[in-house]
């Protein structure tokens, strides 16, 4: 495989034969990435098109998007990845979307929804409406919208993958994600596992990770106060020296697309994926087994009634 570089991306050579991946595992599929071009969603569409998928990425940034569809292509010595400058939030840019995948590739098996902005953190006394709509409208609108772009075709051929990148439902101390940013996630989780439930039996397995963690911070474009104040190992995320690199979340993407069935319905940590795949942790000492009960059916539908403590009596 190629070693490319850019002076646009944050990113390192990418090689997942060393966590027991395949190349040719994904052969054959044609995967949809919105917010492919950078972070985690490049990552993951670096990652597939290694495994042998075909990639489109759907990203609002051009100059970052022109510059995967380079990096994809030449990494994989071909025609392989196809960029589509894509406002999720925009029915006439999801049609295009998904117009511009079918013309080049004929087909899409993979649909991840991947899409936020991060700058939509705030709190909800602190935020404004308009942040709590924008949320929504990339969240839960943007994941309907490319559900039912592309799904029913996953559903007449009777073969498809679909993922959401979620993260919790609501704002909590320590953790990063912000009210206005939880609010939409949790909208549009709720999609995915509502569409879970209408497409068993169809062929299409749809379920949510959460790439907690997943990240590289570009320590240079910092501002000088957080440089000095900017410490890897605070970031450090278990099993790792750092946050967990956008290319070991990819492989736990890759992973999970194969074990999708099996995951159908259902919503999982990168690191419960990492784990079983045996992924070669650099600090294998310092990963913590997911102890959390699952969930059944019912109890994943009525888990909003079970919040907190209810009447101690």
């Amino acid at each position: 495989m190629a070693v490319v570089t850019s002076e646009i991306l944050n990113i390192v050579p990418i090689d997942l034969a060393f966590t027991g991946l395949t190349k040719d595992s994904l052969a054959g599929e044609v995967a949809v990435v919105t917010g492919g071009a950078s972070n985690v969603g490049l990552g993951y569409a670096r990652a597939l098109a290694w495994a042998g998928a075909k990639v489109v990425v759907a990203d609002l940034n051009e100059t970052a998007g022109i510059e995967t569809q380079r990096v994809i292509n030449e990494e994989n010595e071909g025609d392989v990845c196809l960029f589509v400058k894509t406002n999720v939030t925009l029915q006439e840019d999801i049609d295009n979307l998904a117009a511009q995948a079918f013309a080049k590739f004929g087909k899409v098996d993979i649909l991840i929804n991947n899409a936020m902005n991060m700058r939509l953190n705030g709190p909800i006394l602190g935020s404004s409406v308009e942040d709590l709509e924008s949320s929504f409208a990339i969240s839960a609108k943007g994941v309907m919208m490319a559900v039912k772009a592309f799904v029913p075709a996953m559903i007449e051929r009777g073969h498809g993958t679909v993922t959401y990148s979620t993260t919790q439902f609501h704002y909590c101390p320590p953790m990063v994600g912000g009210s206005i940013y939880t609010a939409g996630k949790a909208a549009a989780t709720s999609v995915i596992m509502s569409l879970a439930n209408e497409v068993k039996g169809t062929g299409v397995n749809v379920f949510c990770l959460v790439p907690a963690g997943v990240g590289r911070i570009d320590v240079s474009k910092l501002p000088e106060d957080m440089k000095k104040r900017f410490n890897p190992k605070m970031m450090a995320m278990p099993g790792f020296e750092s946050m967990v690199p956008p290319e070991a979340g990819g492989a736990g993407m890759v992973y999970s697309i194969l074990h999708a069935e099996e995951l159908h319905g259902s919503g999982i940590m990168i690191s419960d994926a990492l784990m079983a795949m045996d992924y070669p942790f650099p600090n294998p000492e310092t990963v913590r087994p997911n102890t959390a009960k699952r969930m059944n059916d019912m109890e994943l539908t009525m888990a909003f009634c079970y919040m907190g403590n209810g009447f101690n009596k």
